[in-house]
């Protein structure tokens, strides 16, 4: 069982996020979804796009979302080389178990803004990710890191 140090470990980001708008821009592509959603505690903005052929949410739904370093319970680093949900190992319980909603990808831009906003991009292959917030509570994100987001509604 994971304690609450390795939890820590794991866990780069946790806010819970109502959507706000569903494809702001209007809709790009069939199976794609594009979110706009604002966390309740945290007061970040986001924008992600989401393969809606096999997960939905709806504007005004509520959703966990987890930036994650690892999916390992222990908080032990994963080579990030072989993430395939289909083909995962399941002799051990990992933190996907718990979520909906899983991706992999890799952080391509961190913009540093005024009064202490920091903007994240990150790509998920080719589904995009775009997290605006106050420095202080995404400062475990860095440049290049690879990292998993996984979600799931409340």
């Amino acid at each position: 069982m994971a304690t609450a140090a390795s939890a820590a470990r794991v866990t780069l980001f946790e806010d819970i996020f109502e959507v706000t708008a569903l494809n702001p821009e209007g809709k790009k592509f069939d199976r794609v979804n594009r979110l706009s959603a604002t966390g309740t505690t945290f007061e970040c903005d986001l924008l992600l796009d989401i393969n809606c052929q096999i997960y939905s949410l709806l504007e005004g739904e509520k959703m966990t979302l987890v930036l994650a370093s690892t999916l390992n319970l222990d908080g032990s680093p994963d080579d990030h080389t072989s993430y395939n949900p289909s083909q995962m190992a399941r002799n051990e319980p990992t933190l996907a178990d718990n979520y909906e909603y899983v991706m992999h990808g890799r952080v391509f831009d961190v913009s540093y803004k005024k009064d202490g906003v920091v903007v994240i991009a990150i790509s998920f292959g080719g589904l995009l990710c775009r997290l605006t917030g106050d420095q202080r509570h995404l400062s475990s994100v860095l440049p290049d890191m690879r990292l998993y987001i996984l979600i799931k509604k409340d």
